[in-house]
């Protein structure tokens, strides 16, 4: 059963708007399967899989082949594998001179697949697929589920929790014992010792030095490391808000794994009630929060904010002009501590929104609401300017 993602309607936006358009995200986020769905293969569409054999022959003389298929939508998957395509499309889409020609899947490193692109600048839109949103899931299954699980298909749709974090320990080995490979320098055995680590600090700012000390490395070759996990989309970092030179502000960032069950894996919590005892659960819930407010506004900026004398809120998101603070709370009675109070007065946010996990939310004061991760996706576009 396919189950439809919110990121669809964006897909067919982009492609009556320009000639390329690349879908970048994890492995095993769907993104194969979301183009298969929203465009079967038919005499208007052709689909090459460049991990299949056979696909690969067929561009053996790329120009031709490519030429070949003028008037269809020519769907490229795992696109990173052959980054001389690039030129290729580049010449094609400016020679055909009409919007929705390519589209191409990566799941290599973001950074690598954009420099790849360069050419085609000014020709290109690039959407990023997540694991599955709360949001597109809720009817099948709960967000206690989504917690422990996370949002690869593979293991939120596995059918019991075992077969859920056996793959998703046999996804982490597999980053660390074959797609690592595609980057020299970085050892899987120091990669997955720094990765747990992270889960053990999980949304804390990130002092380099302290894992570097722990790991015998330096603390450059730590920022490599976490730089190459949020390439490869398995870490986010955020930045500090700085907007009030006046103010001490904490200046290191703050580093979040990107899925909720890929954390549980990597602290070998097998379900909900492990989870919701371990004291990273707040900051899991953070990054839940986080990831879905991305998924649904991908425009956003998000920060955090934090002074030396206390001050301090999750998040701080940006959409255009518009500031709003985001309090994440994974406890149903939430209050706000005299920090919070202190760092919605820094920020000054159009509005503040304490996120729970509950179905239903109140009014807390003036300017600041509590919320289901829900509410706030609907709440939150009525006070963009």
């Amino acid at each position: 059963m396919y189950i439809q993602r919110t990121i669809e309607k964006s897909i067919i936006q982009s492609l009556s708007r320009t000639p390329v358009v690349a879908i970048i995200g994890p492995r095993q986020c769907g993104k194969s399967t979301l183009v298969k769905n929203m465009f079967p293969e038919n005499a208007n569409t052709v689909y090459l899989d460049l991990e299949r054999p056979s696909d690969l022959s067929k561009l053996e003389d790329a120009e031709w082949y490519l030429s070949m298929q003028k008037g269809k939508l020519i769907c490229i998957d795992e696109i990173q594998r052959k980054p001389e395509l690039f030129p290729l499309i580049r010449f094609l889409a400016d020679q055909w001179s009409v919007n929705g020609i390519f589209l191409v899947l990566g799941s290599a490193s973001r950074d690598m697949l954009m420099q790849s692109s360069e050419s085609l600048a000014g020709r290109i839109h690039y959407k990023k697929l997540t694991p599955f949103l709360l949001e597109e899931i809720e009817n099948k299954y709960t967000l206690y589920d989504y917690f422990a699980k996370g949002g690869f298909p593979r293991s939120i749709l596995a059918e019991d929790e075992k077969s859920s974090f056996q793959w998703r320990q046999d996804f982490i080995s597999t980053f660390l014992e074959r797609d690592l490979l595609q980057w020299k320098g970085f050892a899987p055995a120091t990669m997955r010792r720094l990765w747990q680590m992270l889960a053990h600090n999980n949304g804390k700012t990130a002092d380099y030095s302290t894992f570097a000390k722990s790991l015998n490395v330096s603390s450059v070759t730590v920022k490599n490391y976490i730089d190459l996990l949020e390439s490869t989309f398995m870490v986010e970092i955020v930045a500090p808000y700085i907007s009030n030179m006046g103010k001490r502000l904490v200046k290191a960032p703050k580093v979040y794994i990107s899925d909720s069950g890929i954390t549980a894996a990597l602290l070998g919590l097998y379900n909900f009630d492990a989870l919701s005892a371990h004291p990273s659960f707040g900051t899991i819930w953070e990054q839940i929060v986080m990831s879905n407010l991305k998924g649904v506004f991908p425009e956003a900026e998000f920060y955090f904010y934090r002074t030396a004398n206390g001050a301090e809120i999750d998040f701080v998101m940006k959409i255009y002009d518009s500031v709003f603070a985001i309090e994440c709370k994974s406890g149903l009675s939430p209050t706000l501590s005299k920090g919070n109070y202190n760092a919605i007065e820094d920020v000054s946010p159009i509005h503040t929104f304490v996120v729970l996990p509950i179905e239903k939310g109140w009014p807390m004061k003036q300017g600041i609401d509590a919320v289901s991760l829900t509410e706030v996706k609907e709440k939150l576009p009525t006070f963009i300017r």
